[in-house]
């Protein structure tokens, strides 16, 4: 099992990692995601004994059933094979202009500059912004809405993460993986399938595995980190799971100085939310809707409101 800290930015993906031995879970130290041409076969190789491997990417996986249904394209697995040929050879390209954005090209802004997020609708024909959101963005009473898939300025932005995941990871491998949840529920996948790909959101884990929002820290500073560390050490006491040396320490430490250590952070969360799903602790979540197992997607340990 691994879960992927994802960026654009190659220098900035993390992961953690945890190989089942003799019924117990093993974690490693959070590592650098590196090639991802070879990820599946490099993670495969390390496993213990023969098994699925599961992985948990923090980028979305899925697009909004109303943007679907316009493609006419039939789900989401068969757009993924689509996007980047034919009519849609520029799907993956961002829109320089709001003229530009159309169903089959629909990423926009590439820079700033009197772009607004209306333009998305309009060049989409969304009647509203919450039709460009999946259900699983929508706001709940613990977080706001996420950011609209398609929308690529700010700090808060998904679509450049998603864009790189789609085109580096997912799509070159689609035939080769199960899904969750658009192929079935998640148990069965990981029976039949020898790769199964999910979708996570680590600011979901913090709420999950008992990590404090009150009083307020922030996962780009040090102290910020360090100060929930009790928090992740008293996770791995309560499970019957081993760790490498050094991980204790690395979480007491607040997983090192500067704002990069943010990245093996929320691996390692987004690792410890994925366990407690697949040990059964935590649902995998995933409401019986047609939209969302068509297009939409869901993301792992969330549970519907």
């Amino acid at each position: 099992m691994a879960h992927c800290d994802w960026s654009k930015d190659p220098k900035k993906r993390s992961m953690a990692v945890a190989r089942r031995s003799d019924g117990k879970w093993e974690i490693a130290l959070p590592e650098a995601v590196g090639r991802t041409d070879r990820l599946f076969d490099t993670l495969k190789n390390r496993a213990l004994h023969d098994g699925a491997l599961l992985l948990g990417f923090d980028f979305p996986i899925g697009v909004p059933a109303f943007y679907g249904e316009a493609t006419g394209l039939g789900d989401f697995r068969t757009a993924l094979r689509s996007f980047g040929t034919g009519r849609w050879s520029d799907w993956y390209s961002v829109c320089e202009d709001a003229a530009e954005i159309s169903v089959a090209r629909p990423f926009y802004p590439m820079r700033p500059g009197g772009r607004k997020r209306h333009h998305l609708l309009t060049g989409l024909g969304a009647p509203t912004p919450d039709a460009l959101l999946r259900r699983c963005e929508h706001g709940t009473a613990t977080r706001p809405a996420a950011c609209m898939l398609f929308w690529t300025l700010g700090g808060n932005q998904v679509g450049k993460g998603a864009i790189t995941g789609w085109q580096e990871v997912i799509a070159p491998n689609i035939d080769g993986i199960g899904l969750w949840p658009f192929d079935g529920e998640l148990d069965r996948l990981l029976a039949t399938n020898d790769i199964v790909v999910a979708e996570t959101y680590p600011g979901d884990v913090y709420g999950q595995i008992g990590i404090p929002r009150r009083p307020p820290w922030s996962k780009r500073r040090r102290e910020g980190r360090a100060s929930v560390a009790g928090s992740l050490t008293d996770w791995l006491k309560a499970r019957d799971v081993d760790f490498e040396p050094g991980l204790g320490s690395l979480i007491e430490d607040g997983f090192g100085p500067g704002p990069t250590g943010e990245d093996p952070f929320d691996a390692l969360v987004g690792l410890l939310g994925m366990l407690d799903v697949v040990e059964g602790r935590l649902e995998p979540g995933n409401p019986r809707d047609p939209a969302i197992e068509r297009w939409e997607g869901w993301i792992l340990g969330q549970q519907a409101e």
